[in-house]
């Protein structure tokens, strides 16, 4: 039977290169040969154990696969309008396809997932539930029924491709979610791709003014969003709400977006910069244990304000991302900094975590080819 080589996590900072069977296709799944798997910061902290308590190790990472459909079930074709060649992005939650949330469209909030897994998110089921092959750090990768997927033009290079996610949350987070209108006022905290998707995502949504907040050391970055929308960037240890007031008028942003991970500073400041009525979008991972010590509530109801979480996004967001990346409207080549092969899965986090010295990632994929 044939194999495909695959990264595992097997413990923390712990990968092992390892060989799985390929699954036998039946006529409602199918494999997918991957080309690309986008790296993001839970990956990172994946790596580094900070996610234990809600892992089943060993599994295969990588929740941001995109590649050639290897094989298909004639059911499979017809419900997802496939054929074996075609190119697809693939949505990172599994849900089981039968319970509330599942039916309305909502496989994020699904609470049933795999029998087994802690996370229902391909790059988090673990090689124990077969077919093992759930993660896109890998040769190949199974889908499964329930999966959705999204064709992407043959011409898209593979890794710019893979930002299919990083743009489908800008698309979510800073237009769909906050319903940005023309002539808003947007301010993202985070110069990472997803703040970067999120300033590209406001200007499509028509925002007047879009300005970037980031520390001293992503300069390199904010210089980059001003590429994908932003007209003013911000460094973090400035007078950040007289700054906002300033390029306002006095009147603050009408959408305000965090996407930093694991600060918590920001999310007070948007308080204050929000304008009265306005909108405040938590996307940024912070931990579990983290709490808010300086949010002052009276302000929040005073100013009227909608604080709203979020975590991935929707189908329609991701499909309106693969359409942005196949337009080239924006400079996404300059998004993607690094490629790694299988063997190099240690270096590409460390290089996205940004603990190599010399390299500025913005964007870093996988490559099973390299």
């Amino acid at each position: 039977m044939a194999k495909a080589r695959a990264v595992v996590q097997v413990g923390d900072k712990k990968f092992e290169l390892q060989q799985f069977d390929l699954p036998r296709i039946g006529a409602d799944d199918a494999l997918m040969r991957v080309e690309a798997c986008g790296i993001c910061g839970s990956d990172v902290d994946q790596y580094d154990g900070k996610l234990n308590g809600l892992l089943s190790l060993p599994m295969i990472p990588g929740h941001e696969p995109v590649g050639i459909i290897e094989e298909i079930g004639a059911d499979a074709a017809r419900r997802w309008g496939l054929k074996a060649g075609d190119r697809v992005a693939v949505e990172p939650t599994r849900g089981c396809g039968h319970c509330r949330a599942c039916k309305r469209g909502d496989s994020r909030n699904c609470r049933t997932g795999r029998p087994g897994a802690k996370i229902s998110v391909c790059g988090f089921i673990p090689t124990t539930i077969a077919p093992a092959l759930w993660g896109g750090m890998a040769e190949f990768m199974y889908l499964d029924p329930e999966v959705a997927l999204h064709k992407v033009a043959p011409a898209v290079p593979a890794e710019l491709a893979a930002l299919y996610q990083p743009i489908a949350a800008g698309v979510s987070w800073a237009h769909r979610v906050p319903g940005t209108k023309v002539g808003d006022t947007v301010v993202i905290f985070g110069a990472g791709q997803r703040g970067i998707a999120c300033a590209a995502a406001a200007r499509e949504a028509g925002a007047e003014h879009v300005a970037v907040i980031a520390r001293r050391q992503s300069a390199r970055r904010l210089k980059l969003a001003e590429e994908f929308g932003a007209d003013a960037t911000i460094y973090a240890d400035e007078d950040v709400v007289a700054r906002v007031r300033e390029l306002t008028r006095g009147e603050g942003a009408d959408v305000v977006v965090d996407v930093t991970a694991e600060t918590l500073a920001p999310i007070p400041l948007a308080v204050e910069i929000a304008r009265p009525g306005g909108t405040i979008i938590l996307a940024g991972v912070k931990g579990p244990e983290a709490a808010i010590p300086d949010l002052k509530n009276d302000r929040i109801f005073s100013k009227e304000l909608t604080i709203r979480g979020v975590k991935n996004a929707d189908f329609d967001s991701f499909a309106i991302a693969v359409k942005l990346i196949e337009s080239r409207k924006y400079p996404f080549e300059k998004m993607h900094t690094h490629s790694f092969g299988l063997d190099d899965l240690e270096l590409a986090i460390n290089t996205l975590a940004g603990r190599v010295a010399g390299e500025h990632a913005v964007s870093v994929s996988l490559d099973p080819l390299l």
